[in-house]
């Protein structure tokens, strides 16, 4: 996987620098994506994007050559993850946003991944939580279920909506906490092959069952751009790579700032209003986020 380890003055500033590129491309993923499935039905969009970025992946590859997993152990580590993140959580996200579900809630339910990764990682990882991690994973907790309490009470939210968010909300954690524990140091552009792929051929065939529909028009268009190049080939290398070079609970405890993040941008991008009951629960939860990234 992609490095982000090492010594020098870029490699520190790249190292402070990519949390928040990350969480700015993550953020905007929910408003933007919400624009392409006003156009296309989600496993389209998916498809779509999946197929972007294996080209663009592919003449990569060809290009730098980079060496294949060794193992068979290695090849199902990638697609294990590659399931989780690519089909449970852009899946189950995108159709509940295409169910109606605003940008700006899907971001703050998904964004109790600090939550689940926090609880399981002293079982799954064998890694220490600290009582302020405890206590800023439990405040920021508190905040998203603020946020998500104000923005809830001013749109409709439906059971399945609600179920969906959740099973991507878990697509996530496992993939994050799958990572940490099984993932093998093999070159980025050969893991996101093999994770798009993945992908790729379990939403391709699905078109089959699906109402599908696409309607080619420029928002839709660069919409999609955004989706392969901002989210597939950078926030998600971003993400897999914080993953493997940070405590879980830490790396985790940056979701707790995807709301507000989500929010401005939906409210910016698609008009989405922000509650004015929200601003204190992103408050709560940012610092949530600075507690859990204390030492000790």
């Amino acid at each position: 996987m992609l490095s982000l380890t090492g010594t020098g003055r870029w490699q520190n500033a790249l190292t402070a620098l990519a949390p928040w590129l990350f969480l700015l491309l993550w953020s905007a993923g929910f408003p933007i994506a919400k624009v392409a499935l006003a156009d296309a039905s989600p496993l389209v969009v998916l498809s779509l994007r999946y197929a972007f970025s294996l080209l663009i992946l592919f003449v990569l590859w060809l290009i730098i050559r980079p060496p294949l997993p060794t193992s068979a152990a290695a090849w199902r580590h990638l697609a294990v993850v590659g399931f989780l993140v690519q089909v449970l959580y852009f899946g189950l996200i995108y159709v509940s946003m295409s169910l109606g579900m605003s940008a700006g809630v899907s971001a703050l339910i998904v964004s109790l991944q600090p939550l689940v990764i926090g609880l399981a990682s002293p079982w799954f990882l064998g890694e220490r939580v600290s009582r302020f991690q405890w206590l800023g994973l439990l405040l920021g907790f508190g905040g998203t279920i603020l946020v998500v309490s104000a923005q809830t009470g001013t749109t409709s939210l439906s059971w399945l909506e609600l179920l969906l968010a959740v099973g991507s909300l878990l697509g996530i954690s496992g993939g994050m906490l799958y990572e940490r524990r099984f993932g093998t140091a093999q070159h980025i552009v050969t893991a996101n092959l093999v994770q798009y792929s993945v992908g790729l051929i379990v939403c391709a065939p699905l078109l089959m069952f699906e109402d599908s529909h696409l309607t080619i028009t420029a928002s839709f268009s660069w919409a999609l751009a955004y989706l392969v190049i901002g989210n597939s080939l950078i926030a998600v290398t971003l993400l897999l790579a914080l993953s493997r070079v940070g405590r879980s609970a830490k790396v985790a405890s940056l979701f707790f700032l995807v709301p507000p993040g989500a929010a401005l941008l939906s409210f910016l991008i698609l008009g989405e209003r922000i509650a004015l009951l929200a601003w204190p629960g992103m408050l709560v939860a940012i610092a949530g986020v600075a507690l859990a990234s204390c030492k000790g």
